[in-house]
């Protein structure tokens, strides 16, 4: 069972509520109440009918394409507006919502990183409603942006928070913590077949102590490199439309056209494709954004090689348009 699926009974008996909030753009997973909450591609929703009721979802805060147009710092507001002024006036009352989920850095969706502000804004609505904060670091936690859970850079403490993928260095296992106040269900309210696998958490006891003592920082640092090394890459290239990401958590968006800002897919395709039969892997995230998600463990020289690659790919698919 995935964490998110924990999370989403979490939330209902420990409210005794049934109404939840996502995000567009959003992915929580493939098992039905967790793919009932994620709003990513139409196609992973296709074909199975009807899902988890009493679930709405609202726009995520994306900088680079505001509609307000405004700054990753201050992006957002508008949307909190629509949660408080929309959404608990004519479709869900705050009372009935068990509670809000969101990635602070969206993975699947582009790598898109919700503003501190409206971190600590959704956190706030929560409390003052009594709703469960939900916090989805399956992939943006572990360390991977620098610090053990990307929502520590908002300064913000979830009700429910989600972890999976590197807790336990590719061994199948996920996990939601909760405080002690609202992880209150008896004994058989939830289990799994494979939970608490004595081999899973021996690696993830192994997998956290290599974070704690080194692998963190060193995400920080390599992450502080390559940003580094691809700050002015709006400026080199034509089609390179926005770099963002903490750590090393890193989306580089591909547009045809910096000042309209179409979406260009196939170019990025095209990149991902050249940088496999260069020896590099990266992978697509959101419709026109490569993902960059190197293991915790690299080094400068492999960083480095890693964008000299990828400088060359960007390169030869500028050349297309």
């Amino acid at each position: 069972m995935s964490p998110v699926e924990g999370a989403i009974k979490l939330a209902r008996y420990a409210t005794k509520r049934d109404k939840l909030i996502a995000f567009y753009g959003c992915f929580h997973g493939r098992s039905m109440g967790a793919l009932s909450l994620t709003a990513s591609k139409s196609t992973q929703r296709k074909g199975f009918g009807a899902l988890l009721g009493g679930i709405e979802h609202i726009p995520y805060p994306y900088a680079y394409r505001c509609a307000h147009g405004h700054t990753a710092e201050t992006c957002g507001a508008e949307i909190l507006e629509q949660l408080e002024g929309q959404i608990f006036k004519r479709l869900f009352d705050p009372e009935d919502v068990a509670g809000i989920i969101i990635e602070p850095i969206q993975g699947e969706g582009g790598y898109v990183s919700a503003p501190k502000f409206f971190l600590q804004e959704l956190q706030r609505i929560c409390r003052q409603h009594g709703i469960m904060f939900i916090v989805d670091e399956v992939q943006s936690g572990m360390g991977r942006t620098g610090k053990w859970w990307a929502c520590e850079h908002a300064g913000v403490e979830p009700d429910i928070l989600c972890s999976a993928k590197g807790i336990a260095s590719g061994m199948p296992l996920g996990a939601i913590i909760a405080k002690e106040s609202v992880m209150r269900w008896k004994p058989g309210s939830h289990g799994t077949t494979f939970g608490g696998n004595p081999v899973c958490l021996a690696a993830a006891l192994a997998t956290m102590d290599l974070i704690e003592d080194e692998y963190m920082e060193n995400a920080r640092v390599m992450g502080e490199h390559l940003a580094g090394r691809l700050a002015d890459w709006t400026k080199k290239f034509k089609i390179v439309g926005d770099v963002r990401g903490r750590g090393l958590m890193i989306g580089i968006e591909i547009v045809r056209d910096q000042r309209t800002k179409e979406k260009a897919a196939d170019l990025r395709n095209a990149i991902v494709d050249a940088a496999f039969h260069k020896g590099l892997l990266v992978l697509g995230a959101g419709e026109n954004t490569i993902r960059l998600s190197p293991p915790l463990l690299i080094d400068q020289e492999q960083a480095d090689f890693a964008v000299r690659m990828l400088e060359d790919c960007v390169r030869e698919a500028e050349k297309k348009i």
